[in-house]
């Protein structure tokens, strides 16, 4: 914002760039600073609407119910598997399809499709395909490949199957966006120094990729973390996929105490903070060594 003209070693406040960045500022200030405050302080509020004084008591209460806890762990086991797999699919697909393929196309629309459905419309559509009585266990039970229905819905897995085709076509997008950017020169030099293609993989391509996998796995794992609906409508909600948005939602409204279910979302928000800063972490570690240039991952 401080702007300096030739030849003077004065520095004069540069009012375009505020005037620039204000809208930007408005809606991080209306948008995440202010809901931020508002919930901070309203989680630390007595009463069941917030109108008593300031106390830790909803936290207290929160780490001091061992289900409650228990929450975090059982969305540790939601979320990371199903991020995991997805960006592990993810980079080999993407390191095939960098060029571009034949159908590239057709499977690009295929993969964006359920993102437009939503995570409602694919848990409904996995009860009706997925179910006891659904399409897949007919076909299985009609072709003589087992004779009871195999349980893919209101458990564990059903949440795990629905996160992944929501995620997996937004995790691969960016991986294959981010890997088709590195210079193919960069490849090439490697070929003609003699290195084999799965050893150029693993000095270039795939160290010029970890910023873009860091970012993708973050992005997925916040919002596998923060499952709500398919959590509900595939799983367990009372106990294998209780997780611990349904303890926030279940304080909040059926038991009427929503500073307590905004303290849990805050400790969910938390955590989720402390998993981004430490991929962010390791991506600085691992993308330390890969100093070629050319790429986005540089």
């Amino acid at each position: 914002m401080l702007k300096s003209m030739p030849g003077d070693t004065r520095r004069r406040f540069d009012w375009e760039i505020v005037l620039l960045s204000l809208p930007a500022l408005i809606a991080v200030l209306v948008l995440f600073i202010y809901p931020f405050v508002f919930g901070l302080d309203f989680s630390l509020r007595s009463g069941a609407r917030g109108q008593g004084d300031w106390t830790l008591n909803n936290y207290s209460q929160f780490f001091g119910d061992e289900r409650q806890v228990d929450t975090i762990w059982t969305t540790f086991q939601v979320a990371l598997p199903v991020t995991l797999f997805s960006v592990a699919l993810s980079v080999p697909l993407a390191y095939f399809m960098r060029r571009g393929i034949k159908f590239e196309r057709l499977i690009t629309i295929i993969l964006i499709l359920p993102i437009t459905l939503g995570t409602v419309m694919v848990a409904q559509a996995m009860l009706s395909y997925f179910g006891p009585r659904g399409w897949f266990n007919q076909i299985l039970q009609g072709a003589g490949l087992t004779q009871d229905p195999i349980r893919l819905t209101r458990n564990w897995i059903g949440v795990e199957i629905a996160l992944f085709i929501n995620g997996f076509p937004f995790v691969f997008l960016m991986i294959l966006g981010y890997m088709s950017g590195i210079n193919p020169d960069l490849e090439r030099a490697s070929r003609m120094l003699g290195a084999s293609r799965w050893k150029t993989f693993w000095r270039v391509i795939f160290p010029l990729t970890v910023p873009g996998i860091a970012i993708a796995f973050c992005l997925n794992f916040v919002a596998n973390f923060s499952v709500f609906p398919s959590a509900n409508l595939v799983g367990e909600p009372s106990q294998a996929t209780r997780v611990i948005s349904i303890a926030a939602f279940q304080a909040a409204y059926d038991q009427n105490n929503r500073p307590l279910g905004i303290a849990i979302a805050l400790v969910m928000g938390v955590i989720e903070l402390a998993v981004i800063a430490f991929v962010l972490w390791l991506r600085a570690r691992l993308a330390r060594g890969a100093t070629l240039g050319g790429g986005k991952g540089v």
